[in-house]
């Protein structure tokens, strides 16, 4: 079982299984929803899928034809969006709480991609904010 929720705490929900590989997603559209360099997802199938609190603090945007973003009406996070005809949502994986047994397996609309991120051991890893004590990278 994963548990999510939004920054505010006011939106919380659950989901019992992913349904697709988990990836980041790197199109125009998901980076400005989310503010971020790339979005990380994957999909849960909606019989899987439900909020279990703040339902009524929900807003959505429909951001292209026939795909809803919804986020939280209190502060703004992104938590799920979905094709409105499809068997299954697409799950925000920076929303959750607890940690979904899976790896991200793939970058998607990498054409999209901002040309200043970095990847890998060369950037210095912190454990917690500037100053902090840096941990240790894998290759």
């Amino acid at each position: 079982m994963m548990r999510g929720s939004c920054l505010c705490g006011s939106v919380a929900f659950e989901a019992t299984a992913l349904s697709s590989p988990i990836g980041h997603c790197h199109c125009t559209t998901c980076r400005k929803a989310h503010g971020a360099a790339f979005a990380t997802t994957a999909r849960v199938e909606r019989a899987d899928f439900k909020w279990i609190r703040g339902a009524e603090h929900l807003r959505s945007f429909d951001s292209s034809p026939g795909k809803r973003r919804h986020f939280c009406g209190q502060c703004g996070t992104h938590l799920m969006a979905e094709w409105i005809d499809q068997p299954a949502v697409i799950l925000r994986l920076g929303a959750l709480d607890t940690d979904p047994q899976a790896r991200p397996v793939v970058h998607i609309w990498v054409s999209d991609a901002v040309p200043w991120l970095e990847y890998g051991p060369d950037l210095p890893h912190l454990s917690g904010g500037r100053g902090s004590a840096p941990i240790r990278v894998e290759e």
